[in-house]
């Protein structure tokens, strides 16, 4: 596999894995059976902030709203019915803006804050599901259960939705680059979890809402990276793949190292020190290419980034594996 999940600016944690109480998943799943069926029943599987498993077209992202701002955190108590505000920042907001505002902070939270968010828009999907700036989030919260979720059923259903989802916000604004990052992300989770000619199809379809939410957002270091990501796994596609691309759509996903390599120093003028991983692609690209002294170069870089969570343990270990290789 590749590296593993890319962290931003700021560090988080992970915490050890835990299943929900069943009376809760009872009350849940009939509180939302037309959109959350995938979250009965679901053991979870927890890591960092926007992390996924290696082994797609794209295997992690970090933060699309609150890269610059100091994160909050909602205490966990929360308040099915929305009339007080947790805090000062909903008093003043309509219900819709309080919604999203309320939504941007649990995403920025805890395991549970996070699945508290997925439910807060799940249960308002008729009432605001022809706005774009709720749909988008409502796919990102699919993302989130996805990463939550251990089970491959439950991965994948939850995928599925938010990519549904994700589309149904390009419809209604095909200018919003959220929508496309997030149709592009969920398209990449579904990537790892269906058949080769799946997978390529999706590949396809990342490749093309990555380069459109380019288009619209082209000083966003994070959209680099993920088009980074594909283009290092499409150089990496073995023969047996290109064939079946070739087969069934024609043209093969075609990319190569230095493209990979532009992006992820794209990263790095965008935002220099963006994280442990877009170092270890860089140093990867550099190994593969021959140029082992600048390969070790951006593998100092890496080394310089804290190792706390879960994940920057797996990144320590990514670290360790090519410094071995570089030797």
């Amino acid at each position: 596999g590749g590296p593993g999940p890319a962290r931003g600016p700021r560090g988080h944690g992970s915490s050890p894995s835990r299943e929900l109480p069943a009376a809760r998943k009872r009350r849940r799943r009939s509180e939302a059976e037309d959109g959350g069926r995938a979250a009965a029943g679901a053991s979870r599987s927890v890591s960092s902030e926007e992390a996924e498993s290696e082994g797609g077209y794209i295997t992690a992202f970090t933060d699309t709203e609150d890269e610059s701002e100091e994160e909050t955190v909602i205490p966990s108590a929360v308040n099915p019915a929305f009339e007080s505000p947790v805090s000062n920042v909903h008093e003043d907001l309509s219900e819709f803006d309080s919604i999203i505002q309320r939504a941007h902070d649990l995403h920025s939270g805890t395991v549970e804050e996070k699945e508290e968010g997925f439910w807060l828009l799940l249960e308002k999907k008729d009432q605001y599901g022809d706005q774009v700036e709720f749909l988008w989030r409502l796919a990102r919260a699919y993302g989130d259960m996805h990463d939550m979720t251990s089970d491959k059923e439950d991965k994948k259903n939850y995928a599925s939705t938010g990519k549904q989802v994700a589309e149904e916000a390009i419809n209604v604004d095909p200018n919003s680059a959220d929508s496309h990052l997030w149709f592009a992300v969920l398209c990449g989770y579904l990537s790892m979890s269906e058949s080769i000619q799946n997978k390529i199809k999706n590949g396809y379809l990342f490749k093309e809402h990555i380069d459109k939410a380019i288009e619209l957002r082209p000083q966003d270091p994070q959209l680099y990276y993920l088009l980074g990501r594909w283009c290092y796994e499409v150089s990496q596609l073995s023969w047996f793949e290109r064939n079946i691309a070739a087969t069934l759509f024609g043209d093969p996903p075609n990319s190569s190292i230095g493209e990979a390599l532009r992006c992820f120093l794209k990263v790095e003028e965008l935002q220099p020190h963006y994280s442990m991983y877009n170092c270890i692609c860089l140093a990867k690209c550099y190994r593969e290419q021959g140029q082992n002294i600048k390969a070790k170069q951006w593998c100092d870089n890496a080394a310089t980034f804290p190792v706390v969570s879960a994940e920057d343990q797996k990144a320590q270990k990514e670290l360790e594996r090519l410094l071995n290789q570089l030797e």
